[in-house]
């Protein structure tokens, strides 16, 4: 289902101004389109995160841009990475995505997670509660949102949610449904989920981390009865590549600096490199038993380095 994603995080770009913006975002998203990439992720944030920027740095809505990338793309699967549970009611959000999904001609994927930024949600006026209560309601939004995609009038009823009889017209462009992809690693909860619901999952980490995750997972798939092979496993990280070795590591310095990782923190975390050494290190990810690479870049705004970025990877595959 994804092989090889670009997130935008940043809507932050040298020299272009807010009326010019969207233009940049939509050339980031053909050129990543032509050169490769599989998917385009935005984050689903009311205010910037940290790592990534300023809280006052631009923020837009996900899925009002998706809809915007999806009539300038033509192949490319659109998502999120990933919608926070709280921010909107499932029944809302599965009618939302599959709008997508008919504006994009079937390419939507349904991204969700337990959210997080508390910030947003006091700023927003949302109620953020407890961590065990936003992982219940993460698994009746799954619930809800599979039976929206896949059900002609499904009614629900849980502890937080309800659908009674909802009608979701026109229905998802796929037989089967829009995809559904969940965010989080989190070994007792977050990967149980994905083992009982989801299409795909996205982790985060070294190598070691992510080959200790994806056997977490394939626990929970055998106590639920499922094969992990029919869940496709993705990571997100940065990725710094330049034409030379010695332009990729002058790009490593202001985004070390950005991040605020020591040395071993950055090397664990950050793909980076020329061409080759990118291909390399991605193919390490891969050999762990991932399926798929989705990466986020600091300077998405240049086109070149997009384009440079989905030649490399592409020889990964």
């Amino acid at each position: 289902m994804i092989r090889l994603g670009l997130q935008i995080p940043s809507f932050t770009y040298p020299d272009v101004p807010d009326d010019r913006l969207f233009e940049r975002i939509a050339g980031i998203a053909v050129t990543a389109e032509g050169a490769g990439f599989d998917s385009i992720w935005v984050m689903d944030h009311l205010y910037q995160i940290p790592f990534v920027g300023p809280v006052t740095d631009p923020m837009l809505e996900a899925y009002t841009l998706l809809a915007g990338i999806a009539a300038r793309t033509s192949k490319v699967g659109l998502g999120t990475l990933v919608s926070g549970v709280t921010y909107r009611n499932p029944a809302l959000l599965a009618k939302i995505v599959t709008t997508l999904d008919i504006v994009s001609s079937g390419r939507a994927i349904l991204g969700i997670g337990a959210a997080w930024n508390e910030d947003e949600h006091r700023g927003y006026g949302f109620d953020f509660p407890p961590v065990r209560e936003r992982m219940e309601r993460l698994e009746e939004a799954l619930q809800i949102c599979r039976a929206m995609f896949t059900e002609e009038t499904p009614s629900f009823k849980g502890r937080h949610y309800r659908i009674d009889g909802v009608l979701n017209h026109p229905r998802p462009v796929r037989p089967d449904g829009i995809p559904i992809l969940v965010g989080g690693s989190g070994e007792q909860k977050t990967l149980r989920l994905v083992a009982k619901y989801a299409d795909a999952c996205n982790l985060f980490g070294d190598i070691p981390t992510i080959r200790h995750k994806l056997q977490v997972l394939e626990r929970h798939c055998q106590e639920v009865g499922r094969d992990p092979a029919e869940i496709t496993k993705t990571r997100l990280g940065p990725l710094v590549i330049g034409p030379t070795q010695a332009e990729a590591e002058r790009k490593d310095v202001a985004t070390r600096e950005v991040r605020g990782w020591t040395e071993d923190q950055y090397r664990a975390m950050v793909v980076s490199g020329d061409p080759d050494e990118v291909a390399n290190q991605a193919r390490a990810f891969l050999d762990a038993g991932l399926d798929g690479l989705i990466f986020n870049m600091r300077d998405a705004y240049d086109l070149d380095s997009v384009a440079l970025a989905g030649k490399a990877l592409t020889s990964a595959f």
